[in-house]
């Protein structure tokens, strides 16, 4: 088991930014991706940004350039540094950590956090 708790949302104008904190309760090193998701009222989850274990970062297309994911592995934390943010980036924040059951990377189980609100708005 991982329990994720995140911190760092809050309510922020058009334009500025947040910071997003994910600590895990155990290491993160090894056959682990760690993510962030984002759920916005009446819509589905949605996938934000991924981190690999050996520091391959991918983003979705609408945060690519305004959004950044990095990890301390000796904190067991991930951040997303979220910039120029805009009202479509409103949602509730998850923090996922995806933890691989061996090398082939083709079974995992799935842990998440319990969400942190952003809300950008004037």
């Amino acid at each position: 088991q991982v329990q994720l708790v995140e911190s760092g949302g809050g309510l922020v104008q058009p334009g500025g930014s947040l910071r997003l904190s994910c600590a895990a309760s155990s290491s993160i090193i090894g056959l682990y991706r760690m993510g962030w998701y984002r759920q916005a009222p009446g819509k589905e989850r949605e996938l934000v940004a991924t981190i690999t274990n050996g520091g391959s970062i991918n983003y979705e297309d609408s945060v690519k350039g305004r959004f950044t994911m990095s990890r301390d592995n000796a904190k067991n934390t991930v951040y997303l540094q979220m910039d120029s943010l805009t009202p479509d980036d409103t949602a509730n924040y998850y923090c996922n950590c995806r933890k691989y059951r061996g090398i082939t990377f083709r079974t995992f189980d799935d842990y998440w956090g319990q969400g942190t609100q952003v809300t950008v708005s004037s």
